[in-house]
């Protein structure tokens, strides 16, 4: 009868040293992958300043107004380039 139960304590405390080590190991895993994601976040987090930083830079009225000239041609307007179109019929004048 003593040796049943000690064979059966000697198999709970196996299984229980079993469950033990899986444990551990999850833990060190799960560990690992939480670092492994923090450095993931911090890689995300510096790739996005960069990026807005870049959007910004891209909304610049310096930018807008160069882009316009060397892409659309365009130059300011100034009363030598203005054409200025006068309505008889809106100055209230009658023929």
């Amino acid at each position: 009868m003593v040796s049943r139960l000690n064979l059966l304590l000697l198999a709970l405390l196996l299984g229980s040293s079993l469950v033990l080590v899986n444990t551990a190991y999850e833990a060190r895993r799960l560990f690992a992958a939480l670092d492994q994601a923090r450095v993931e976040q911090g890689r995300l987090d510096a790739e996005y300043k960069r990026l807005d930083a870049e959007r910004q830079a891209q909304g610049t009225n310096l930018r807008v107004e160069r882009t316009a000239r060397e892409r659309l041609l365009m130059r300011a307007a100034t009363p030598a380039v203005t054409a200025y179109v006068f309505d008889p019929a809106a100055s209230g004048a009658r023929p």
